[in-house]
């Protein structure tokens, strides 16, 4: 029998963690996921043995899979191929990178060029230990209390990877209360930098560019928009979707969609249809 459970926590660590999603499925028919990308940091803390990533579903799929029980995610611009097998469970949280130097000791463009790393590689043996008491207990919440006080912990006392830059935080602040819909030069006269300037800065922090930050916060609130329709029950007005959330026009928005998931909107909706009715896809993230 299929079952899919996915429970959310609210998270409570000074919007360094903007998601968290506990998740256990049985008796699906094994296939691939797609892990779309977003601003954010991904770090998955698996329950349930290891987890099969690639770039490609044969990398996902074939010898040269990254296999791992803890996964840390960098920002990146094209899917992440997951192994999906008949049962999983696990916690997945979303990570603001400018809290990457604090949660994970290194800038979040210390990830770039790698889409995924093992969590023990980043987060060092004492989060196997954590992952192995997580395993150990029962209840959704004593598991989100356990790896939220864990996180505390590193964000009290990891000091080596340095702080964010204010110019970069005011940055990403700006961009995220515009959803992406600002400009590069409105944003270089907000935090008083050179466009040049403000984009070395920007990408030696978070391994992307403004712009492309920018488009993904778009398509963040675009999906996002589409999603709830979904889980309302009602069919997405794409055309509506796409000027509302600063794209130019539909085809602008079907071919961001086609970047980030390798799908249209509309073939992208149908895949997922049973996960966002189930609660996969939620409004933590936004």
């Amino acid at each position: 029998m299929d079952s899919r459970e996915f429970v959310r926590a609210a998270p409570r660590l000074d919007g360094m963690v903007v998601s968290a999603v506990g998740y256990r499925t049985a008796g699906q028919r094994p296939g691939l996921h797609r892990g779309l990308p977003s601003p954010y940091l991904t770090v998955i803390f698996s329950l349930d043995g290891t987890i099969a990533t690639g770039s490609t579903p044969d990398r996902a799929t074939g010898p040269d899979a990254t296999r791992t029980d803890i996964i840390v995610g960098g920002l990146h611009q094209s899917p992440a191929y997951v192994v999906q097998p008949e049962h999983e469970a696990g916690i997945q949280l979303a990570v603001h990178p400018l809290a990457a130097r604090a949660l994970l000791g290194l800038p979040a463009a210390g990830l770039t060029g790698q889409l995924v790393v093992g969590g023990t590689d980043v987060l060092g043996d004492p989060a196997a230990e954590i992952r192995e008491r997580l395993c150990e207990l029962d209840r959704w919440e004593e598991r989100f209390a356990l790896l939220s006080a864990y996180l505390r912990r590193r964000a009290a006392t990891d000091r080596a990877a340095g702080s964010v830059r204010p110019e970069v935080a005011e940055a990403w602040a700006w961009l995220a209360r515009h959803r992406g819909a600002g400009t590069l030069g409105g944003l270089s006269r907000h935090v008083a930098l050179s466009e040049r300037r403000l984009t070395a800065l920007f990408r030696a922090e978070t391994g992307l560019t403004p712009k492309q930050a920018a488009r993904l916060m778009r398509f963040q609130h675009a999906k996002a928009t589409v999603t709830r329709a979904v889980a309302a029950g009602a069919p997405p007005d794409l055309a509506g979707v796409a000027a509302d959330t600063g794209y130019y026009d539909h085809s602008h928005l079907v071919r961001d969609f086609r970047q980030y998931t390798g799908e249209t909107p509309t073939r992208w909706l149908a895949e997922e249809c049973r996960n966002i009715q189930a609660g996969a896809h939620g409004r933590g993230e936004e």
